[in-house]
């Protein structure tokens, strides 16, 4: 079973810089994709950013400019680095890791437990 831990979450002033990693164990192959969701009490998870094996990124439009995601395929390691943090980026954020077919479709979808995000005045 594929295990996915973040760290990094914690509570920022608004305009702060946070960055968020995600490590995966288990893996047998290669994650298709790999990156971050987050989710806030009574709304659905949403995309935040993710990467896919050929290095494409893609990103929310309320987070573009501001975040980055990165990897290290070598590692099963996915970043988020934060900046210019807002008060509606505050949300829990969970680590996401899919695989995919030959029809580049998923799969299996894998998430961590989550790591918490709050950003303050």
């Amino acid at each position: 079973q594929v295990q996915l831990v973040e760290s990094g979450g914690g509570t920022v002033q608004a305009g702060q810089s946070l960055t968020l990693s995600c490590v995966a164990s288990g893996a047998g192959g290669s994650i298709a994709v790999m990156g971050w969701y987050r989710q806030i009490p009574g709304k659905q998870r949403e995309l935040v950013a993710v990467m896919d094996t050929d290095g494409i990124e893609t990103y929310a439009d309320s987070v573009k400019g501001r975040f980055t995601v990165s990897r290290e395929n070598a590692k099963n390691t996915v970043y988020l680095q934060m900046t210019g943090l807002k008060l509606e980026d505050t949300a829990k954020y969970f680590c996401h890791a899919e695989f995919h077919d030959d029809a580049r479709r998923p799969l299996s979808v894998f998430w961590g437990q989550g790591t918490q995000v709050t950003v303050s005045a």
